[in-house]
C-alpha cells in the first residue's frame, strides 16, 4: 500500500532524527520529542476515555466522589492496558503503537445491569458489584478464547476493513460536532463556541501545511494549546475546580465492594466483548497497514489475550471492558510518527493522570469546542483513510463490493439520524442496533461473507 506523500516526507525528514536501521515501530525518539508526542496522544483520546465512566456514573446516580473514582480507575487501567499492548510480554500484547480504552458498545448493557432492581436492592452499590463480576468473567472468557482470533482475520479483506474505517469515522463525527457546539450545555450552538472550534481546526491545518519537521508532527497538540489560550481570552477556560483538587489520590481495588456473579449480566457482557473483537482486530489490521508492520495470525491471539487481561484488571480496579481505540490511529496517519514507545509513554502518562485528580481535572478542563475542533481533524482523517483502503478493491468485474460498502455505510448512518429506528428489536440487541460503528461493521462483514465468501488471500495480513 502506498504511503501518503506527507507521511513519506515525514518519515524521511532528517530533522526528525530517524535511524533508518530500526523499524519505525521500534524506534526510540529523543526525550523531549517523545514526551510531547505522548502528551498529544493522551490529549486526543482523553475526552473519550473519561466519557464512559461519566455517563455510567450519572446514569447510576452516583455521587461526584464516586464518579471521580470511576474516572481515576479508568485512566489507570487505560494506561496499564496500553503498556501491555505496546510493550508486550510473552503472548500478551500486539506490540504496535495502539492505545486501549473503554468501548462505548457496552454502555447500554452496563447501565441496564447497574440499574436493575434485582441488584440495587442488595445494597447501594449492588449494581456496580454485579457489573464488575460480569466484567471479570467476560475478560476471562476473552482471554481463554483468544487463540481463535487467528482465524477471524479471513473475514477482514480490504473491502471490509475500508468499510469499517469509514463507518467508524462517520460515527464519531457527530461527537465532534456536538463538542464544537459547546457540548451538552444550555446554550449549545452559541456562535462563539463554533468560532472557537473552527479556529482550532484552522490552526491545525495551518501548522501542518506551513510547519516543518517536528512542529508538523505535533500540529494537533499545538492546536489544543493555542485553542485553550484563545478560550482563556474568551472567558471559556474554567480552572476553578483544578485548584481545589488533591495532587495525589490512590484508588483501591474493589472500591465498591466484592464482585457478585450473575448469569444474565455475564452473558450480556460476553456477547458485547465478542462484538468488540471486530473493532480490535479491524483496528490492528488498519494500524499494521499504516505503520508497515502487517500483523501475523499469531498477532491477533496476542491482541485479544491482552484485551482480555485488561478487562479482567478493569473489573478488579473499578472499570469496564477494554478494546483497541481508533483515535490515535488517525493521529498516526496525520503525524507519520509510528513508534510504539510514544504510545507506551502515553500509557504511563495515563496512569499518572489516574493517580492525580489535580492533573486529571486540568486535562478535563479543556473547553469542549477546542476538543471538537480537534475531532474534526481526527475523525475526518479516519474516513479518508478508509476511502484510501478501498481504492485497491475490484469494482469493475463485480457489483458485490458496491453493495458491501454502500449498504454498510447506510446502516451505520441510521442510528445517527434516527436513534429509535430499531427500537422494536429486543432489548438485549440494542447495543448492536444502537451503535453506528458496530452496526456498520457487522453489516460489512455479513454482506462480504454472503456475496464474496471467505478471503483466501487477505492482502492486509502476512502469514506466520
Amino acid at each position: 500500500m502506498e504511503e501518503p506523500v506527507a507521511m513519506t516526507a515525514l518519515a524521511n525528514d532528517t530533522s526528525y532524527g530517524r535511524d533508518s536501521s530500526v523499524h519505525p515501530v521500534d524506534e526510540f525518539i529523543p526525550p523531549l520529542r517523545i514526551l510531547l508526542l505522548a502528551i498529544q496522544n493522551v490529549a486526543v483520546m482523553y475526552t473519550g476515555a473519561v466519557a464512559v465512566p461519566l455517563i455510567i456514573g450519572n446514569a447510576l446516580h452516583l455521587s461526584t466522589e464516586q464518579i471521580s473514582v470511576l474516572i481515576q480507575s479508568d485512566l489507570i487501567t487505560c494506561g496499564i492496558a496500553t503498556i501491555i499492548q505496546t510493550v508486550g510480554f510473552w503472548r500478551f500484547g500486539v506490540r504496535l503503537p495502539m492505545m486501549q480504552g473503554l468501548t462505548f458498545a457496552a454502555l447500554s448493557p452496563l447501565i441496564a445491569i447497574g440499574t436493575d432492581p434485582g441488584f440495587t436492592q442488595l445494597g447501594p452499590t449492588g449494581g456496580l458489584q454485579a457489573i464488575y463480576g460480569a466484567v471479570i468473567i467476560a475478560g476471562i472468557v476473552s482471554l481463554l478464547l483468544a487463540p481463535i482470533g487467528a482465524y477471524v482475520v479471513r473475514i477482514f479483506p480490504p473491502v471490509v476493513v475500508g468499510s469499517i474505517l469509514i463507518t467508524i469515522g462517520l460515527s464519531l463525527i457527530p461527537v465532534a460536532i456536538q463538542y464544537a457546539k459547546g457540548g451538552f450545555v444550555a446554550d449549545a450552538g452559541n456562535p462563539r463556541y463554533i468560532m472557537l472550534a473552527l479556529a482550532v481546526l484552522s490552526t491545525i491545518i495551518l501548522i501542518y501545511v506551513f510547519g516543518k519537521g517536528f512542529v508538523r508532527n505535533i500540529a494537533v497538540f499545538l492546536g489544543l494549546i493555542i485553542g485553550s489560550v484563545i478560550a482563556g481570552f474568551m472567558g471559556m477556560l474554567d480552572l476553578s475546580e483544578v485548584s481545589s483538587s488533591a495532587p495525589i489520590a490512590l484508588v483501591s481495588p474493589l472500591h465498591f465492594g466484592p464482585p457478585t456473579f450473575h448469569f444474565v449480566p455475564i452473558l450480556m457482557l460476553c456477547m458485547i466483548l465478542a462484538i468488540t473483537w471486530v473493532e480490535s482486530i479491524g483496528t490492528t489490521i488498519i494500524l499494521g497497514e499504516i505503520v508497515d508492520r502487517k500483523p501475523t495470525r499469531r498477532t491477533f491471539s496476542d491482541l485479544l489475550r491482552a484485551d482480555g487481561l485488561a478487562t479482567i484488571i478493569g473489573g478488579f480496579f473499578n472499570s469496564f471492558l477494554y478494546v483497541s481505540i481508533t483515535e490515535n490511529v488517525a493521529l498516526i496517519t496525520i503525524t507519520g510518527v509510528k513508534s510504539r514507545w510514544v504510545v507506551a509513554l502515553a500509557g504511563v502518562l495515563l496512569v499518572l493522570l489516574g493517580l492525580s485528580p489535580f492533573l486529571a481535572m486540568f486535562v478535563a478542563s479543556l473547553p469542549k469546542p477546542v476538543v471538537g475542533g480537534v475531532g474534526f481533524v481526527i475523525f475526518s482523517c479516519l474516513v479518508v483513510f478508509g476511502i484510501k483502503v478501498v481504492r485497491k478493491i475490484d469494482f469493475d468485474t463485480t457489483f458485490n463490493n458496491y453493495f458491501t460498502i454502500g449498504i454498510s455505510i447506510v446502516m451505520s448512518v441510521i442510528p445517527l439520524v434516527s436513534p429509535d429506528f430499531f427500537k422494536f428489536m429486543p432489548q438485549w440487541s440494542q447495543p448492536i442496533f444502537g451503535s453506528s460503528a458496530i452496526l456498520g461493521a457487522l453489516t460489512a462483514i455479513g454482506l462480504n461473507l454472503g456475496l464474496n465468501g471467505f478471503s483466501e488471500d487477505n492482502e492486509l495480513v502476512l502469514e506466520e
